[in-house]
């Protein structure tokens, strides 16, 4: 809540902050609401907090001018605040981490080719989706402030590499916290399991 507050405070444009920090308020609220009734694993709340830090540092500063970007940006001779690509690798990342989790605890999928294919569709779906959304949001704000809120920066492949960000977020995701989920999966279940015992005894 603190970052929150600290992002809306004279951010660099209200509209864009508004519509960049919007997923984490909706989301975070999402997760709040259901928490009692579906208890995510540890890892998906810790990588949707994350998640949603880097939402409203780039909706205070905009993404193509948070200064950490920028420093990287000019320590390494980079061409561009790369800060918005760790922001579409985890746009790959939330999604695929917790649609892997509500198939394995709610459906017959479990870890192998079907489900990795899966999550990494969806994630892919929608990282696109947002592109088209972006797309229409400059066709119909038009300037600088659809300048801001794209944060291309030049690069007329911004949108393609964005999804390969995603993409990249995904796979990378599956393949190195797979496991570590399906511990703490397995840890809810049972702890639920002995509760449910507990009361009917």
């Amino acid at each position: 809540m603190t970052i929150l507050i600290w992002s809306g405070l004279w951010p660099n444009g209200r509209l864009n902050w508004l519509m960049e920090t919007l997923p984490a308020m909706v989301g975070g609220a999402l997760l709040v609401v259901t928490y009692r009734r579906f208890q995510f694993s540890t890892v998906s709340y810790s990588l949707a907090w994350f998640f949603a830090i880097i939402l409203m540092i780039g909706g205070h500063y905009t993404y193509s001018e948070v200064p950490i970007g920028n420093w990287f940006r000019d320590a390494f001779g980079l061409s561009r605040n790369h800060f918005d690509r760790l922001g579409h690798f985890f746009q790959g990342v939330i999604p695929a981490m917790f649609a892997r989790e509500l198939l394995v605890r709610t459906s017959p999928l479990r870890s192998g080719k079907w489900l990795f294919t899966v999550c990494v569709a969806l994630a892919l779906a929608i990282s696109a989706t947002y592109e088209l959304f972006e797309w229409q949001y400059a066709a119909i704000f038009g300037g600088q402030q659809a300048d801001d809120f794209l944060g291309s920066q030049g690069d007329i492949w911004d949108a393609q590499k964005d999804m390969f960000m995603a993409l990249c977020g995904a796979v990378a995701s599956l393949l190195l916290l797979g496991r570590w989920q399906d511990r703490q999966i397995e840890a809810l279940v049972a702890d639920a399991s002995a509760r449910g015992t507990r009361g009917e005894g």
